[in-house]
């Protein structure tokens, strides 16, 4: 019998048992290191999205100027899923105000310049 040697994808120990099977028969796994951020995990998981590594490699694209679609067409992931990845891992004083306050403010800061409402005439 060969027996693998099975890693955590979040913590990289090998302190991983088998916890059961998905719904899609995939094996599942339980890392039982108690200082790691996930308990289960799926070595092949059907959601390329999900992996860290693809995490990671959105968050490097970014920083060399990549595009949200570009990311998503290279790595064969949704743009809704790094533009979700970009959102969780933003620096929390870039994100001052939500995007409907940002169009809100713009909105009424554009009727008061035009100066809104009646003429005089």
């Amino acid at each position: 019998m060969v027996r693998i040697p099975v890693l955590c994808p979040y913590c990289q120990r090998d302190e991983v048992v088998k916890r059961g099977k998905t719904d899609t028969g995939k094996q599942r796994y339980r890392c039982q290191n108690p200082d790691c951020s996930h308990q289960s995990c799926l070595l092949a998981p059907a959601y390329k999205g999900r992996l860290p590594e693809i995490k990671q490699q959105v968050l490097e694209m970014s920083r060399n100027g990549s595009g949200v679609r570009a990311m998503a067409r290279v790595l064969q992931i949704s743009p809704t899923t790094v533009i979700h990845e970009l959102k969780k891992r933003a620096d929390p004083h870039l994100r001052q105000h939500s995007t409907r306050e940002n169009i809100a403010t713009r909105r009424r800061g554009s009727q008061h310049r035009s100066g809104g409402g009646r003429r005089s005439g």
